[in-house]
């Protein structure tokens, strides 16, 4: 088990990454809830494991990316990433590089919500550019 907030956030990236969604699961609240921009095909609110799947379904039907993280740190009981989400869109392949921030709430060990935020004109541009 991760011995702080950001060692467990580190592992869900590496975890995401790789696409394993089995150590992902572990380290998020049966409770989980996810939210971000609605304009996106992916955007809204998640709740609970399931709704993560669906999360992350609908996430990886539209584009396949990389986070790059330039900064992670420690707010009280949240974490705070700010980085940058490359990678194409799918299908189509179109490139993106785009700026985003993501806050995680933990409690007890275990990612209870997370809220995504990025550029999103520049997504909507890089989607629609794939057809």
């Amino acid at each position: 088990m991760p011995s702080t907030n950001l060692d467990l956030i580190a592992q869900v990236y590496q975890a995401f990454e790789t696409r394993d969604f089995g150590v992902i699961a572990r380290l998020f609240d049966p409770d989980i809830e996810i939210n971000q921009a609605a304009e996106l095909p992916w955007g809204g609110c998640y709740r609970g494991h399931t709704g993560a799947v669906r999360f992350f379904t609908r996430l990886l039907s539209h584009i396949d990316s990389t986070v790059l993280s330039e900064q992670l740190f420690a707010a009280g009981p949240d974490v705070v990433q700010i980085g940058r989400t490359t990678g194409t869109t799918m299908p189509g392949g179109a490139p993106f590089d785009i700026p985003e921030v993501h806050i995680w709430h933990l409690r007890n060990g275990l990612v209870v919500g997370y809220d995504a935020y990025l550029d999103t004109p520049a997504m909507l541009t890089a989607l629609e550019a794939r057809r």
